[in-house]
């Protein structure tokens, strides 16, 4: 990167093609059959499927801007109205995300919309037309969140991301409840594309048939008599009635694309996702304006929005350093991933069961595609009450998950996992069951390296700390840190000859330390 320049190095990684996806990844492990293992309604091997690719994946800029949109087009494995194959929808999903990430938001927004996982989670899937005999109106879930969280928030914006104010100071609303209604009708007659055939699931006393897995990878058809036919009038735009349902859903998506909001509401929070928590409002009127216009008359280009935003000078610029309110509190699924991938984590049995947070003394509290509503795990809009973000009026949404027990479970399951690994259920099974206690191939199945940090201990410690200062705080812990850090390591009173399984701790130690500093989860 020194010697390329960083927006060179940039082009070069967001042309990289995109690495397997997550779908075919569960395909390869065996995931995909029909039978008493019952894969068909287990959502774990997702968690395996997610955290592997982010740990794992060649493509770590694609991966980890395709981590930030899923914490803005927000599904939940485990909220699917959909009864079968939820990992795989959810696997499908995420190859959306990562195959859109650098291309253009109008054709994400379509694949997101018609995706089974998102028709599952907001309701789009048998999604009918209105029955005038039972009274029957269409869902307006999904109309409601693409707007409100996908498109244009609830709020009339400003190009910098400010909502614009009526003559007595009071926001103005950016869609109706009857937008709502007429959009929802667009929504209407999508289903499961039942083409690829089923299985008969040999579990008793049921022997159900279950559709293929292969459906979890199409986007949804269009059965064309369960559409609404009537007019559709909303955002300015009506969609005459009689118009079919694969025109309705063009110019809906077309008028939703078209919106000045979308500029600065999608560039706010992807600039909050990934720099900075409380953006100024140059920063995102820069994003905002290549959204709107990549200097080649395209909207929408994520490659040239993204960019915008990792070169931006607010966030590359040295004054951030020193400035209090730059940055942003890593999030613990960011902080875990980043471990793992500097020390090199790999599953020994190739199962990568690392799970979603079980335990009440350790945990992340945040795992990818968990997200307890469709709010996301924070709101991009949330200031820490009582404290000085709230006096400023600065938003911090990390800090909505931040209590005395998330940090202290946080401390707990590093210190075990830099020092022991991650333990795993049945390591080398693809499947677990949770009924057992105990297995005998339980166990300790994932593990970091510190090779390279092995030969400093004792010999060096300032070396070391310095090392993982650069590899985890990108240089930013500071002199009196390093200091308390050094100090703790030669309070150990090991010497070159003591054995290598006490340095390792000495450097188990040093990894917890750092990644427990406030440099460490402050990023700037």
């Amino acid at each position: 990167m020194k010697q390329k320049g960083y927006e060179a190095w940039l082009d070069e990684q967001m042309g990289l093609p995109s690495s397997q996806g997550g779908w075919d990844w569960l395909m390869a492990r065996g995931y995909g059959v029909v039978d008493e293992r019952n894969f068909v309604q287990s959502t774990y091997p997702m968690d395996y499927m997610i955290w592997n690719q982010l740990i794992r994946s060649p493509d770590q800029v694609r991966r980890r801007v395709a981590l930030a949109l899923t914490e803005f087009f927000v599904v939940n494995v485990d909220n699917m109205t959909e009864p079968w194959w939820q990992s795989f929808h959810t696997a499908r999903y995420w190859d959306i995300l990562c195959e859109n990430a650098f291309g253009n938001f109008r054709k994400l927004l379509e694949d997101v919309t018609l995706s089974v996982a998102m028709g599952s989670f907001l309701n789009t899937l048998r999604n009918q037309k209105e029955d005038p005999a039972t009274g029957r109106i269409p869902d307006e879930n999904y109309a409601r969140e693409v707007m409100q969280l996908f498109t244009l928030g609830v709020s009339e914006l400003n190009l910098d991301g400010t909502p614009k104010l009526d003559a007595t100071g009071k926001s103005l609303d950016s869609f109706t409840q009857s937008d709502v209604t007429n959009l929802a009708r667009v929504f209407t007659g999508y289903d499961i594309d039942n083409n690829v055939g089923f299985t008969r699931n040999p579990v008793p006393p049921f022997y159900f048939n279950v559709p293929n897995v292969e459906y979890s990878r199409l986007p949804m058809k269009l059965f064309s008599d369960r559409h609404s036919m009537l007019q559709k009038s909303f955002l300015g735009t009506t969609i005459a009635a009689g118009t079919d349902g694969a025109s309705s859903l063009r110019i809906a998506l077309d008028t939703l694309f078209a919106h000045p909001n979308v500029g600065p509401f999608f560039s706010r929070q992807m600039i909050q996702r990934l720099v900075t928590s409380n953006p100024s409002r140059d920063y995102v009127r820069r994003v905002a304006s290549v959204f709107n216009d990549n200097g080649k008359g395209t909207r929408g280009d994520l490659r040239a929005v993204f960019k915008a935003i990792l070169l931006d000078d607010e966030a590359r610029g040295s004054a951030g350093l020193s400035a209090a309110g730059h940055g942003k509190l890593r999030e613990p699924m960011i902080r875990f991933t980043q471990w793992a991938r500097t020390f090199g984590l790999g599953s020994k049995a190739g199962t990568w069961k690392i799970d979603p947070p079980r335990y009440s003394d350790r945990s992340l509290g945040q795992s990818p595609f968990r997200a307890p509503s469709v709010f996301n795990f924070f709101r991009p809009g949330y200031v820490p009450p009582n404290t000085r973000f709230a006096t400023e009026k600065a938003t911090a949404p990390e800090f909505q998950i931040v209590n005395e027990t998330t940090v202290a479970q946080y401390v707990n399951l590093m210190e075990e996992a830099i020092s022991k690994g991650v333990f795993v259920r049945q390591a080398s099974a693809i499947e677990v069951d949770y009924t057992k206690i105990t297995s005998s191939s339980d166990g300790y199945d994932l593990a970091a390296a510190y090779a390279e940090e092995l030969k400093l201990v004792v010999v060096d410690d300032e070396a070391l700390v310095r090392r993982l200062s650069l590899l985890l705080t990108a240089g930013r812990l500071s002199e009196n840190s390093e200091k308390q850090i050094v100090s703790a390591l030669k309070s150990a009173g090991l010497t070159a000859a003591s054995t290598d399984a006490d340095k390792l701790r000495n450097v188990y130690r040093a990894v917890l330390l750092v990644m427990s500093s406030p440099e460490y989860l402050v990023q700037k």
